[in-house]
């Protein structure tokens, strides 16, 4: 299956990061261009320091491109400001971290449930909200503990409920199985697996060969380029 295939939900032209100045610069990225098409599950593939962390921070805004651009469905992000990309990262996308980044003494309702209130979301939508997305990573039953009573799987779910929870069209998740045993991170992969049939797009960061049987699309990067995607 090419990456190609279908509309794109991003498009990557000639993306180049360069961090630092005159003989200190350092180029993360060069000459990245690449497409992810709507409602498939992609990975970047790399060893640290191969890019795949910047190319990821450049798709959900966090950070902007020195050269080249990069395009949400059809929209230029490079040259909006800064809250038109807070408000696009907000309402349309959802990011997880290979830390969870829970909030300790929060159960999984209230950590989901939290989120969706400093987005705005009126408070008669919230409770709804969260239990569904919960629902979906299946966690419902257990939505009621606290961290520190879940395992590292149930606390990873927890943190994809969090970033699905306000209905974005894409999930863009940074190493998501790093911390999890292998059959752990496997049952989150599938977790991603089951999001994209129900339409979502997700975007992962991987370096772990047994995910690649999984996904749709696999990008592997090397010293900033794209040496190889399959």
């Amino acid at each position: 299956m090419t990456a190609g295939s279908g509309d794109a939900l991003i498009e990557v032209e000639g993306v180049k990061r360069i961090f630092g100045r005159g003989s200190g610069a350092v180029t993360v990225l060069h000459d990245v261009s690449l497409e992810i098409p709507a409602g498939k599950l992609i990975a970047f593939k790399g060893r640290s320091g191969s890019g795949k962390t910047t190319l990821m921070n450049l798709l959900s805004t966090l950070d902007r491109p020195t050269e080249g651009r990069v395009c949400f469905e059809g929209q230029d992000l490079t040259g909006l400001s800064d809250r038109e990309r807070d408000e696009i990262r907000r309402t349309q996308m959802g990011l997880v971290f290979q830390s969870f980044a829970l909030i300790p003494l929060m159960s999984a309702y209230e950590n989901v449930e939290f989120v969706l209130r400093i987005s705005g979301i009126p408070a008669r939508e919230r409770e709804a909200a969260a239990i569904a997305a919960l629902d979906l990573v299946g966690l419902k039953p257990r939505m009621h503990h606290r961290p520190f009573e879940l395992s590292g799987g149930e606390q990873q779910r927890t943190a994809i409920a969090r970033a699905i929870a306000h209905k974005p069209k894409l999930i863009l998740a940074d190493e998501p199985t790093a911390e999890l045993d292998s059959r752990t991170g496997l049952h989150i992969i599938k977790v991603f697996r089951d999001l994209v049939q129900q339409g979502l797009t997700v975007v992962i960061t991987t370096h772990d060969p047994a995910i690649m049987e999984i996904v749709d699309h696999v990008y592997e990067l090397e010293d900033g380029r794209i040496v190889a995607n399959h």
